[in-house]
Order: structure tokens, then sequence, then C-alpha cells
């Protein structure tokens, strides 16, 4: 028998609500059914345990070849850095030049250079500001019994697998 844990849960629900109507009664039936709820419950759990930490396994595998990969891409961009140096001291040394369709030369740029941004002048600045909830704060007036509009402390139950 293949059940979904949403399905073993809809019967348990059913057998609940028939034991009450019985007044706590408990036939033959009803204690088989629950029997069997129960353990179709207890290998659903252990299969859906199985799932999530195969799925977690994956992930902690994914993350380890996104860092394998990041590094690559690292040293990939240092190889591209040091080419195009080799390149523009070569045009520095030969001057511009063409390969085939390809034409090697440079071009002039500029670029401000800051060494302390706090000693700029005002008129230099541009001052960026971000607002973040104090979150261990609201918890903790909350707690001491402040009421702060829009501002509300739930009670969350969360899965703990031992």
């Amino acid at each position: 028998m293949n059940k979904s844990l949403y399905t073993i849960q809809n019967d348990y629900n059913f057998l609940m609500l028939s034991i009450e109507e019985m007044e706590g009664e408990l036939t033959d039936e009803l204690n088989q059914a629950l029997t069997i709820n129960k353990t179709e419950l207890q290998s659903k759990s252990i299969a859906y345990l199985e799932k999530i930490e195969s799925v977690e396994s994956y992930n902690i595998r994914v993350d380890e070849e996104i860092k394998r990969l990041q590094a690559i891409k690292k040293g990939n961009g240092k190889l591209v850095d040091v080419l195009k140096d080799n390149l523009l001291n070569a045009v520095k040394l030969f001057g511009g030049f063409n390969v085939g369709f390809t034409k090697f030369g440079t071009r002039k740029s500029e670029q401000i250079i800051v060494d302390d941004v706090n000693e700029l002048p005002k008129e230099y600045k541009t001052i960026k500001v971000t607002e973040t909830a104090n979150k261990a704060e609201l918890k903790r007036a909350i707690k001491a019994g402040e009421s702060i509009t829009g501002v509300e402390l739930i009670e969350c139950l969360n899965l703990k697998i031992n």
C-alpha cells in the first residue's frame, strides 16, 4: 500500500473523528486501522527523512562544485589579465599592429583614485543609507510587553529530527 503522507494524515483524522463519535470506544476494526495507519506514517516518515538527507547531501555537493567552478573562474580571470597586460606591453613597445582583421592598439581613458572618501568635501560624496529592522531589539521589546505598530511576534513550529 503506497499512500502519501497527506492521505495518511486524512485517514488518521477520519479515524479520530470516528473514535470521537463513538465516545472514545475502540472497536477491533478501529484499533487495527490505527495500528496500520501508524505503521504507514512511520514508514512514510522514514522515506521522507531519507529523501531530505539525500537532497541535503546533494546540495552540499552542489555547493562544493560551485566553489570549484568559482576557483576556476578566478584563475581564468587572472590568466586573462596577464594575457591582456602582455598584449598592452607589446603594443606600448612596438606600437599598434594588425593581425589579419584584428587591430591591436591603445586608447586613452581617465580614472579617479580616491585615497579616503571621508576627507572629501560633502559636494563630492554620495551618501547611501540602508535601513533594516533590528529584529533582536524588536523581539526583546515585544516580549517586554511593548506594543509596536506593524510588528508582531509569532510563534513558529519547526521540524526537529534527531
